[in-house]
């Protein structure tokens, strides 16, 4: 989905333009109005919005990957001591030695989702990083979200004089 963020100077051009859209029936997934102080109850704080957090990026990817990787580590240790016979925890049993080694492989698989989320860096982490920066500028930002095959409504959007569009990649 196209993801845009407009860096506006004032709560009232950032106000103003968030009505606009609204009342113009823009079709938007999501509009997001993010204020320059933490703790103003104008909106939502920086941290809160997934797109402008890449420690939330990085554990949405952990959870996603885990998903996978928990299912097969645990088939993956399973099979591997079927194949290897080997007898180290055999005071378990013939079901349990089989049922411990799945079980550490999917501990394995649950690592390495944390070390493949941590070392892939986001295809948007330069656009999060300038927005960042102007949001400890004291700047107002306008997160904008549309649906997949529909632009933002350019014409409005430049009518409010943002001192700057930042275009996240599509998701």
């Amino acid at each position: 989905m196209p993801v845009c963020v407009l860096v506006l100077k004032e709560q009232a051009a950032a106000a103003s333009l968030e009505q606009k859209l609204r009342a113009n029936g823009v079709p938007l997934q999501r509009c997001v109005l993010v204020p320059p102080e933490a703790n103003s109850s104008e909106g939502a704080s920086i941290d809160s919005v997934d797109l402008l957090n890449p420690k939330m990026a990085r554990q949405q990817r952990q959870r996603s990957m885990a998903r996978w990787l928990l299912p097969f580590g645990f088939m993956a240790g399973l099979t591997f001591t079927q194949i290897t016979n080997l007898e180290t925890f055999s005071s378990l049993g013939p079901w349990g030695q089989p049922v411990i080694g799945g079980l550490l492989g999917m501990g394995s698989g649950l690592m390495g989702s944390y070390a493949a989320a941590a070392s892939v860096p986001s295809e948007n982490e330069d656009g999060v990083r300038i927005l960042r920066n102007r949001h400890e500028e004291k700047r107002w930002l306008l997160l904008l979200e549309t649906p997949t095959g529909i632009e933002p409504p350019w014409q409005l959007l430049q009518s409010a004089r943002p001192l700057q569009v930042v275009r996240l990649n599509d998701l």
